[in-house]
């Protein structure tokens, strides 16, 4: 049997255990899904071999570490830096990155999306901003500290709130974890709202709860998702690298599906 596991910090709240299992199931594969709480990043490759791993899903803040410690990196995971996905293959770990496919693909209804303002600066960030760069979108990227932006600053338009110039934006992405366990904004009420007042859709990488975030995009009438088909597509995109890209993408969409309409 097949042992997998999301590692991160939280990781309680997170759906994918029952995603992977619900999919392990209904293809009558024999495996299962775990969490695991990971409070120090540097021995996520140990914990992954002492567990046993054929492959994991990595969540914040330890998605830099995966990239970083892993044997065999995609090219894009090489591009960004970060990684959400390790496959164990012919003893080494490989990593790649589900997210900026799974985003695409969470927006794909978001139609002629050509400016991008990007909240925040960690590695789901990172991997979304260079997504939306390869599509075609002049991307700019918001966070509260400078020392953060460091990454972004060859590729992308940087800003702090101290130094934000306000603009029009197709669409404002939220991938800080602003509204996760609390009530706060990812940025001060006087940048976000004329930010999102101006804007054709928001997006909260957050999902299963209407963050503030989403609450101020819908009290402005913006068009607005949160990040419950990001984490259906990453995941489906995940499962399938688990199996060397073996199965039906289509069966594996509607098992998790399913998973979703499940009683929490």
């Amino acid at each position: 049997m097949r042992l997998f596991a999301l590692f991160g910090d939280p990781v309680a709240h997170s759906l994918s255990p029952r995603l992977h299992n619900s999919a392990l199931n209904a293809l009558g594969l024999s495996g299962a899904y775990i969490r695991y709480l990971l409070k120090d990043g540097d021995t996520l490759i140990d914990k992954f071999k002492r567990l046993g791993l054929s492959g994991a899903n990595i969540t914040v803040p330890h998605k830099h570490v995966a990239a970083m410690q892993a044997d065999v990196k995609s090219e894009f995971v090489l591009k960004v830096g970060a990684a959400n996905t390790l496959v164990q293959r012919d003893d080494k770990i490989y990593a790649f990155n589900t997210d900026a496919p799974g985003f695409l693909r969470a927006i794909s209804k978001f139609s002629d999306v050509k400016k991008v303002l990007v909240l925040g600066a960690g590695g789901t960030a990172l991997a979304l901003a260079h997504a939306l760069k390869d599509s075609g979108a002049d991307v700019s990227v918001l966070n509260r500290s400078k020392s953060r932006l460091a990454s972004f600053e060859t590729d992308f338009r940087t800003f702090t709130w101290e130094s934000f110039e306000f603009g029009d934006f197709d669409l404002v992405l939220n991938t800080t974890s602003a509204g996760l366990k609390d009530e706060l904004l990812p940025a001060p009420s006087e940048i976000l709202r004329p930010a999102l007042k101006h804007a054709r859709y928001a997006f909260d990488v957050i999902y299963g709860k209407e963050t503030p975030f989403l609450q101020m995009a819908k009290s402005l009438n913006i068009p607005n998702k949160d990040g419950a088909d990001m984490l259906l597509f990453q995941a489906v995109l995940a499962f399938n690298l688990f199996f060397d890209n073996t199965l039906k993408e289509s069966s594996i969409i509607n098992s998790m599906r399913e998973a979703f309409s499940l009683p929490r």
